[in-house]
């Protein structure tokens, strides 16, 4: 996960100088993610984000064309941290399917509670647009594309299938909008996944 804080701090020691455009991105989704903290997402707009980086209107419009860019961009974000999170996870595991089935369901409950009402919040105010159901539908379909490539090994010679998947992430999906509201706690949503996970490999076989 990113440290948003960070940004503000080394701001004030740092000596002006011209960013990058990748930069210059980078500078503007962390200030966004700290603008949603602060104050949710109806406050985040293109103006009040070129006054909290420092920089003029235009720039953060030849950025992101609009608001719900810069939320569909906030998004994708999200899902490139999630999917390196469970990357390096996964990487760094044991090797029995236990072992796999533990990472996954871990890091995914927890990529989502660091985000507290952040990402909520955002598909909120996203919901109904076109392009975020495409958005979501390619980060979905990466995030799953991982997840076989660590279990298949331990399932049937057809490997899992696209429907267990699917099922798999709307578990993992549910447990942690519940875990993110207090009705459970994390480690009985990552409990509960890592059960979903072992039963839908054990299926397969």
């Amino acid at each position: 996960m990113s440290n948003r804080s960070a940004f503000k701090a080394e701001g004030a020691a740092t000596p002006r100088r011209r960013m990058s455009k990748e930069e210059r991105h980078a500078q503007l989704i962390d200030v966004s993610w700290q603008l949603i903290s602060d104050a949710g997402t109806d406050a985040l707009s293109l103006g009040r984000l070129a006054e909290a980086a420092g920089i003029t209107k235009p720039t953060v419009y030849e950025h992101f064309g609009s608001r719900h860019g810069l939320l569909a961009a906030l998004y994708q974000n999200f899902n490139i941290r999630q999917n390196k999170l469970s990357a390096e996870a996964i990487e760094s595991s044991g090797p029995t399917l236990g072992d796999k089935s533990c990472v996954i369901a871990t890091s995914y409950i927890t990529c989502v509670l660091n985000e507290g009402r952040e990402i909520p919040d955002v598909l909120a105010a996203l919901n109904g647009s076109p392009e975020l159901a495409d958005l979501r539908m390619r980060c979905q379909i990466s995030y799953l594309e991982q997840c076989k490539q660590a279990l298949d090994p331990f399932a049937g010679n057809k490997g899992l299938s696209a429907a267990a998947l699917w099922a798999m992430l709307g578990a993992a999906d549910s447990l942690s909008t519940v875990a993110l509201r207090g009705e459970i706690s994390a480690q009985q949503a990552c409990e509960e996944l890592f059960e979903v996970i072992l039963a839908m490999v054990h299926r397969s076989n």
